[in-house]
This record gives C-alpha cells, sequence and structure tokens, in this order.
C-alpha cells in the first residue's frame, strides 16, 4: 500500500468508528439509558483497530477504482 492507500484506510477506519460511536449515542437515548457515565464511556470510547477485513474491503475498492481510471485514460 502506498501512501495514499495508507491515507484511505485510515479515514474509513475513524468515520466507521465515528458511524459506531454515533449509532450507540442514538440508542442510549431511544432506550433512556443517558447518564452520566454512559455518556462518559461513550465519549471515551477508543477508535477501533482496522481489521484485516477492512483493509480487503479497501483494497478492493481501490483496485476498482484504478481499473475504471485506466479504462478511462485509455478509451480517450
Amino acid at each position: 500500500m502506498d501512501g495514499r492507500d495508507r491515507l484511505i484506510v485510515a479515514l474509513y477506519a475513524q468515520l466507521k468508528a465515528e458511524r459506531e460511536t454515533r449509532e450507540t449515542l442514538e440508542w442510549v437515548i431511544r432506550n433512556g439509558e443517558i447518564s452520566r457515565d454512559v455518556l462518559e464511556a461513550i465519549a471515551a470510547d477508543p477508535v477501533p483497530v482496522v481489521t484485516s477485513d477492512d483493509i480487503a474491503s479497501i483494497e478492493k475498492i481501490i483496485a476498482i477504482d484504478k481499473r475504471r481510471h485506466r479504462q478511462q485514460h485509455n478509451s480517450n
């Protein structure tokens, strides 16, 4: 992976973590579980580590993107 690919993976992991945190917060609010301790735990939730499945998904997306780029370049 080059620098651009690593940046994409890192941004993907950050976005995924933020979505999971937001979903948890929404669940807590819907279920009336809002307390200071719960909010502190959600706010302090660490960003999950990127898994091999995440990397495989990103690599697949990058490969598709590169293929499209080559096809567009070759058709011009």
